[in-house]
């Protein structure tokens, strides 16, 4: 019931953020939502199947070319650009998350972050198609449909951002809560059990992946029209380093701990960058001290502490 309440404040939250909040506020809050969403695919893979990878940040980026491409050369609707990256980075996650899924643990990241730095390199050196280090720039913001409104005003697009973030999250906590996620969540607790029941976890450990990979490809997807350009920096390993520390800064295996803990990382970064030109010192120690203190992250110590009291 108090999960309810919450979810629905939040919701009211979101809506009302356009009218309270200032323009370049809004820009940074639609920022942070599509980062939450990139934290919260990851989590699909991380916290309910056990799987840790180092290379999510490449489907992020596959996403933000798709759409970017989609834009530019078809000059189609926001939703079809957002389907395009999202099929894209789900359609070359097939063929890695194949070949991924045949290992396990420290080899499976290992897979991951490999297949990851190969897709950079292509981007980074497929000139003619991704713009090279330059990268796609002047990406524009279309309409919500063919002949509808425009979604170039923060408002509008911010309303584009909020609304796929929820939904996502909604079809996320869905697929957790079937059949389909409690097998998951069966193998990330015991792998050899699972098998000894005449199952084959590399179907259900490929077919998370390819999901996962969807979403990081939709929240990419929202970026490229956002800021307006795509480039291989956003495929790099740094971003999916990122990742890893929004969602054991949020609480891992929760869904919506990601996403507060994509806002928690982006905030803490803008205000210590601020002050300071040595702020990954200061963020580094930040992050130490929350793993050591809060190893649940933000919202598996609120659980914690709410199931106590």
């Amino acid at each position: 019931m108090r999960g309810r309440w919450l979810g629905a404040l939040a919701l009211v939250a979101l809506a009302v953020a356009p009218w309270a909040l200032a323009r370049h506020q809004l820009s940074l809050l639609t920022d942070l939502l599509i980062f939450g969403l990139f934290a919260l695919s990851l989590d699909l893979i991380m916290g309910y199947t056990g799987m840790v990878s180092f290379g999510h940040a490449a489907y992020f980026g596959l996403g933000a070319y798709g759409s970017a491409l989609v834009l530019i050369h078809f000059e189609q609707p926001i939703p079809v650009a957002l389907l395009a990256g999202a099929l894209l980075a789900g359609v070359i996650a097939v063929p890695v998350g194949w070949f991924s899924t045949r290992a396990r643990e420290i080899y499976f990241a290992m897979l991951t972050l490999a297949f990851a730095q190969l897709l950079y390199t292509v981007a980074y050196k497929w000139r003619d198609l991704t713009g090279g280090s330059d990268g796609i720039a002047g990406v524009p913001k279309t309409t919500l449909y063919w002949g509808g409104p425009s979604v170039a005003g923060p408002h509008a697009f911010y309303a584009v951002v909020a609304v796929s973030v929820v939904l996502s999250l909604i079809v996320c906590r869905a697929l957790v809560a079937s059949p389909f996620g409690r097998a998951l969540q069966a193998i990330r607790e015991n792998e050899r059990r699972f098998i000894s029941l005449g199952r084959d976890p590399r179907v259900f450990k490929l077919t998370v992946f390819v999901i996962a990979a969807t979403f990081a490809g939709l929240a990419g997807a929202l970026f490229a029209p956002f800021r307006g350009f795509a480039s291989p920096e956003v495929m790099f390993w740094v971003l999916s380093g990122q990742g890893l520390m929004m969602v054991i800064t949020g609480g891992i295996g929760t869904l919506v701990g990601p996403i507060i803990g994509a806002m928690v990382f982006i905030l803490i970064q803008e205000i210590l960058s601020s002050y300071t030109e040595h702020w990954m010192i200061f963020t580094g120690a930040i992050f130490v001290l929350m793993v050591i203190f809060l190893p649940g992250g933000l919202v598996g110590t609120a659980r914690r502490l709410a199931t106590r009291a």
